[in-house]
């Protein structure tokens, strides 16, 4: 055992010793790595390097990976700096960090953005298909979800076609084709003309279509992308292979969704298909020609994994600073939580809680945090990711997410998610800040936020731009049958931030929404929103909930201190309360008389002058 920056370094078990090690150093004396600003060996990493050479900057290693395992067998005592050489590092496998990595930091040497993770391989060999769709061979063990091409995500083939790259809509809508299958969630009904009988959909196979719905009838708050099982087109209904998060029907009308996964859809410039059955990509391009297209399928759902092995050996202190991470991939079918109470098949205090958090096969992101302390994530640039950017799941404090772009995501920017309630404070204290989150939940438009915190309490968000999404800027929740006692979402601060071209899509909602955060009296406020703007929260005219508000506090949103608060254009009210009544305070917010716009600190609000990225 050895100690890194007073942390306790357990030393891998049965591991490998490379061949350079054999001795006392890997270096030797002529090829002694250059000290850090701490006094601590510096290490070299780049694309063109070899895994053979000493690791020095004139001789760098080729991957992040063998740099970590040759730090875990040196054990040293200080923090190492693994400096990452501009360039693209293709990632083929997930990186995994643990315990055993604590203290050290791997940066871009270059600057920030320079040395880029690519989570995807680029396809080729491309020939005229019809109708200017272009086709390739793939040859890939497993399918991948979605694609990336021109720069920007490609859509699914899909129908109804989408309105534009911003927009989710527009949809067909769900009828009730038996009154005794109101309540069912895995059979949608159609109505005659909505489903061409022509489209080869691969129904009974292992690779069918799907449909992407809004769930719920008329609520519009889950999105759920689900493969199809059957079709029935004489009684107008589609049965799915796994149930959806609610039903397609209740008093307000049918849901909102769109069948894709076909070739028979692919008819829009943008569009792809995979036949993964015959390996084969279908791409429809903007300009008529693959010339000059750039087309990149996913290789990897998470780049990174930082997993410590329990809450009592975690990782600590770890530093990922200035990295890129790009075109990781999506999933073969989402639904957001479990269906009922207790579904999750452990007991739990408050087993309701299982329907208020991700299923295990999606609780991840590009970049997942497990059991961590004082892990810093700054100057990143992750963009085109297939789910969530930074997923904090269960144990994690004193994490630092700061000075980053995230753009066009799959799912959320950043999301917290505490362990279940009553059962240990183990998520909190975390920072995230001067960050600039635009465009989320591209693949999973319901319940998609910019920053997400769920049973975590104690957090900072600050000096925050969230632009553009189907559903929440800034969401903070638990649950509303939890007692303040057993609840750990109090006391977090929001400050300086600006929501804007929000709740595009859903309804129910507005860009600051809180639920179930403080469930009993006394509603003393210990959350605390300040300097915050909110603009344009105005959805699809499709969407048939309640029209979005502006700050949406939902059942148990209380015990919140707002100040100095400005929300202009938004579809309803620029604030909601929770229906058990007034709960929160007020001062200088201006949806009461007497706002005084002088108070409001828009030099500060949003990200510093001092963000490392040009802002989009």
């Amino acid at each position: 055992m050895s100690t890194r920056s007073g942390l306790i370094i357990g030393l891998a078990v049965g591991l490998v010793v490379p061949a350079a090690f054999v001795g006392v150093s890997a270096l030797g004396a002529d090829a002694t790595p250059a000290a850090g600003e701490n006094g601590c060996p510096s290490f070299w990493v780049s694309p063109s390097g070899s895994d053979a050479a000493p690791g020095t900057e004139s001789k760098p290693w080729k991957t992040v990976e063998h740099a970590r395992d040759t730090l875990r067998i040196r054990q040293l005592t200080c923090a190492p700096v693994v400096n990452l050489k501009a360039g693209t590092y293709r990632v083929d496998k997930t990186i995994s960090f643990d315990d055993r990595d604590s203290g050290v930091t791997y940066r871009s040497v270059d600057g920030p953005g320079k040395a880029v993770f690519e989570g995807a391989a680029e396809v080729t060999g491309w020939t005229p298909y019809r109708d200017g769709i272009f086709k390739a061979p793939v040859d890939v063990d497993k399918p991948f979800y979605t694609l990336y091409a021109e720069g920007t995500r490609a859509t699914t083939a899909r129908y109804p076609n989408r309105r534009s790259d911003d927009e989710w809509a527009p949809y067909l809508r769900s009828i009730l084709f038996d009154p005794t299958k109101e309540a069912v969630r895995d059979q949608i009904g159609f109505n005659t003309g909505d489903w061409d009988p022509a489209w080869d959909l691969r129904l009974g196979t292992t690779w069918p279509a799907q449909v992407t719905v809004w769930s719920g009838g008329s609520w519009s708050w889950f999105t759920d992308t689900v493969p199809l099982l059957d079709i029935n087109h004489t009684k107008r209904r589609t049965t799915l292979i796994y149930p959806a998060r609610y039903g397609f029907i209740n008093s307000g009308g049918g849901s909102r969704y769109f069948v894709q996964n076909s070739l028979s859809l692919l008819d829009q410039a943008g569009e792809y298909y995979l036949d993964y059955p015959a390996k084969t990509l279908y791409y429809k391009p903007r300009g008529g020609t693959m010339d000059g297209v750039k087309v990149m399928r996913p290789t990897v759902t998470q780049v990174f994994s930082i997993a410590g092995a329990s809450t009592s050996r975690r990782v600590e202190n770890l530093t990922l600073d200035g990295l890129a991470i790009q075109n990781t991939d999506f999933m073969d079918w989402y639904r957001y939580g479990w269906n009922g109470t207790g579904d999750s098949g452990f007991r739990h205090k408050y087993p309701k809680y299982d329907t208020q958090i991700e299923l295990p096969r999606n609780r991840w992101g590009a970049i997942t945090l497990t059991n961590t302390r004082g892990l810093k994530l700054t100057r990143l640039h992750m963009q085109r990711t297939g789910f969530t950017a930074i997923e904090l799941l269960f144990a994690n404090e004193k994490t630092t997410v700061s000075d980053s772009l995230l753009e066009h995501l799959g799912n959320d920017g950043i999301k917290v998610e505490g362990g279940w309630p009553g059962e240990g404070d183990l998520a909190h204290s975390n920072v995230f800040t001067n960050n600039y989150i635009h465009h989320v939940g591209e693949l999973v438009p319901g319940d998609s936020a910019g920053v997400e915190i769920m049973n975590s309490g104690r957090n900072e968000i600050s000096h925050t731009v969230v632009e553009h999404g189907a559903r929440y800027g800034i969401s903070i929740e638990s649950r509303p049958e939890i007692p303040n006692a057993d609840n750990y979402t109090s006391g977090n601060t929001v400050k300086f931030v600006r929501l804007s071209h929000l709740a595009k899509d859903s309804g129910d909602t507005g860009p600051f929404y809180a639920y179930g955060v403080r469930n009993q009296p006394p509603y003393t406020p210990d959350a605390a929103v300040s300097q915050l703007i909110i603009d344009d929260a105005n959805a699809d005219p499709s969407m048939p909930d309640s029209k979005p508000y502006g700050v949406h506090m939902d059942f148990g949103g209380c015990g919140f201190a707002f100040s100095d608060v400005k929300v202009t254009n938004t579809e309803s009210d620029p604030y909601h309360g929770p229906s058990a009544g007034p709960c929160d305070t007020f001062e200088n917010v201006s949806w009461e008389d007497g706002f005084d716009d002088s108070r409001m600190q828009y030099d500060q609000i949003g990200v510093l002058p001092s963000f490392p990225y040009q802002k989009p």
